[in-house]
């Protein structure tokens, strides 16, 4: 995955657009829409996202550091 730091970052609050868990990737689209994923399904999604997406954060090692 690509890793900016353009994208607003992720709260604790916000969740897996697939399963609810917490999120930790935002995939923002060219529309200005924004998709949200918890790691395992932003891996599994990984490579449509970088199809589509203008810009992907991907909070993985920020939660591994805390």
């Amino acid at each position: 995955m690509t890793t900016t730091t353009a994208a607003p970052p992720l709260s604790p609050a916000e969740r897996c657009d697939r399963c609810g868990a917490r999120a930790i990737v935002r995939a923002v689209l060219p529309g200005g829409g924004d998709l949200l994923f918890c790691g395992h399904h932003g891996r599994e999604h990984a490579a449509k996202l970088r199809e589509v997406a203008v810009e992907i954060h991907d909070d993985t090692g920020v939660l591994a550091a805390n």
